[in-house]
């Protein structure tokens, strides 16, 4: 750990930002609440981690990027250790304050459109014609929703597949308009993101000499 002081500080964020990675999926791994749900849950962090160290030098993302899918990444181990439907803290939130279901899984809905949007944004940006400004904004919602729109069908193919073993999985919770729920939080998350978080994007890619914002 010593060795990371001497790296340039984006490298040792970057580094930093996977040891904390590896670290919560160790953690999630351990005896999680429901082994199927855990594999299904983090399937997309053992995915992207190799995808984004052989692209760290032909494809860096922004530092922005890069802390928002660690989040992200965050988000799904916590959820796949515990499952959504039982995530300790949101079970207190609905118990404390007599909600109607465990609201863990909306966050992570939310967290499905905000985060990726940096990245898909970022994306098109770099390797399109696409440039800062309305259709950029429509483009990346789009992809979004779509994305969110995908994994409401993988999770009706796993409920097809698995019958009652994908329970924990779906985390529906009695709610019978939980994938129009999901969907919809996700494309709010896209929206709110790029509002909220579009010119502090655009601020580091500049810093990339990235010469499609203006």
């Amino acid at each position: 750990m010593f060795q990371l002081y001497f790296l340039p500080m984006k490298s040792r964020q970057n580094t930093l930002l996977v040891l904390l990675t590896l670290a919560i999926l160790a953690w999630s791994g351990w005896q999680p609440k429901d082994r199927l749900t855990w594999y299904l849950e983090v399937a997309p962090v053992l995915i992207a981690l190799p995808i984004l160290f052989l692209t760290r030098r032909s494809f860096p993302l922004t530092s922005l990027v890069y802390w928002l899918l660690a989040i992200h990444g965050a988000i799904l181990m916590i959820g796949g250790h515990y499952t959504y439907a039982e995530m300790p803290l949101f079970s207190w939130l609905r118990d404390t304050f007599e909600l109607s279901r465990n609201y863990y899984d909306r966050l992570g809905h939310v967290a499905q459109g905000f985060i990726p949007a940096i990245l898909v944004r970022e994306i098109l940006l770099r390797r399109s014609p696409l440039q800062v400004g309305k259709w950029l904004f429509f483009m990346t919602t789009s992809v979004c929703l779509a994305i969110s729109a995908s994994y409401e069908f993988f999770e009706w193919w796993v409920a097809v597949a698995s019958g009652e073993d994908a329970v924990a999985f779906l985390a529906t919770q009695g709610d019978v308009w939980d994938t129009q729920w999901d969907m919809f939080l996700a494309l709010c998350g896209a929206v709110s993101s790029q509002w909220l978080l579009g010119r502090w994007h655009d601020r580091q890619l500049l810093r990339l000499n990235y010469n499609g914002v203006r």
